[in-house]
């Protein structure tokens, strides 16, 4: 092994050990690594070290000075390495960009699957786990518009609306990113065998719990920041008075990002979480198009890595990923502004649909908006 990779095994070993401190939250974590440069500058900290560490609780200086030394931490790197699965820091280049930016980002991620560049343009779809079959087919027709899109569909892997939101996702093509309230190696949902593995293929599971932590109650809550936190913004759909999904909105407001919530029938007890959100001023949402239009504006301040840009539309073929509908809307267009509603007459495509695909082209790099809603080609 390199010298860099034995140094890299040292800082995962000494993340896990860090990991398995009782009484060493998130925050006191994040403060003492931040501080110190290294989990393993944590570790080898003298007292007068952690004491000048800012707003470090007594509690966490005497949990690290109690530590019990194991070979816990060793076996648990090795069980990631044979399983395939990846340690994120916050102190990793490929580290999540959106997730870092909240006020209490975990320290680490358990990653099963791979983390794309391309995942900074995501959204969360979040709601009932005892869905209606309406609620199911919206959403996963919502998610496979999103992700034909190039949008990443974001969600926690529990029945009913966050399975229909990876489903669509996976057969729009797309990614999707599933945060589990248990560590990434447990089969939890177990009807979710199939779907776990296809999650891992085009995108991947997320956890800040370490291997083997089963599911509980106390978990899915901390679990929803996350969700929000990798995504531009949330969409709720059918959620009860009292949801786990409403808490997923309140963190997705604290963190900035928009929200989105998706309307029912009135009086419904799934109706009311997305309604209420709806009267404090959420986006409605009765289709893909009502989200690719609230996000736009933030793509453009996104650092978003986008394939090369071809220099003409016959270089732009299926060749590159578009789709038969995305290279009929770019072999009417050229360095000259045409505008939305002449593209939509010369391809006889619903305004909903070309609205959509024109913000996916935008996603690829394929073509730009200028004011007035004019389009270009990128040359």
């Amino acid at each position: 092994m390199s010298p860099e990779g034995i140094r890299g095994q040292k800082e995962a070993i000494a993340w896990l050990e860090l990991k398995r401190i009782p009484d060493l939250g998130n925050r006191s974590l994040l403060k003492l690594v931040l501080a110190l440069g290294s989990p393993t500058a944590v570790l080898d900290a003298v007292e007068r070290e952690l004491e000048a560490v800012p707003g470090l609780r007594p509690r966490a200086r005497f949990a690290l000075r109690q530590r019990s030394r194991s070979d816990a931490p060793l076996e648990e790197w090795r069980r990631i390495q044979e399983l395939g699965m990846r340690l994120i820091s916050i102190l990793d280049e490929d580290y999540p960009a959106n997730l870092k930016q909240i006020q209490d980002p975990p320290a680490v991620l358990f990653c099963h699957g791979a983390m794309e560049p391309r995942d900074l343009v995501a959204v969360a779809v979040v709601g009932s786990r005892a869905a209606s079959p309406g609620g199911m087919h919206f959403t996963e027709r919502l998610c496979e518009d999103l992700a034909s899109c190039g949008v990443t569909v974001v969600s926690g892997f529990a029945v009913g609306i966050d399975a229909a939101a990876h489903r669509g996702a996976l057969k729009g093509g797309g990614r999707t990113l599933a945060v589990l309230g248990c560590g990434v190696d447990i089969p939890y949902p177990r009807p979710h065998g199939a779907l776990r593995s296809e999650v891992v293929r085009h995108g991947a599971l997320l956890s800040e719990l370490p291997l083997g932590t089963p599911p509980a109650p106390t978990h899915f809550p901390r679990r929803n920041r996350i969700i929000s936190g990798l995504s531009l913004g949330v969409v709720v759909v059918e959620a009860a008075q009292r949801s786990g999904s409403l808490i997923t909105a309140r963190f997705a407001l604290e963190q900035g990002r928009e929200v989105f919530a998706v309307p029912g029938m009135a009086r419904h007890f799934r109706s009311v979480g997305p309604h209420g959100l709806l009267k404090q001023g959420a986006k409605l949402v009765e289709g893909a198009e009502d989200i690719l239009e609230e996000i736009r504006p933030l793509l453009r301040a996104t650092p978003v890595q986008r394939p090369a840009a071809s220099k003409s539309p016959a270089a732009v073929g299926p060749a590159t990923g578009l789709s038969r509908e995305e290279f009929d809307i770019v072999e009417r267009l050229g360095p000259n502004p045409v505008h939305i509603d002449e593209i939509a007459r010369s391809t006889g495509m619903p305004p909903s649909q070309l609205s959509a695909l024109l913000v996916g082209l935008e996603l690829k790099g394929v073509v730009r908006q200028s004011v007035g809603k004019y389009f270009v080609l990128v040359v």
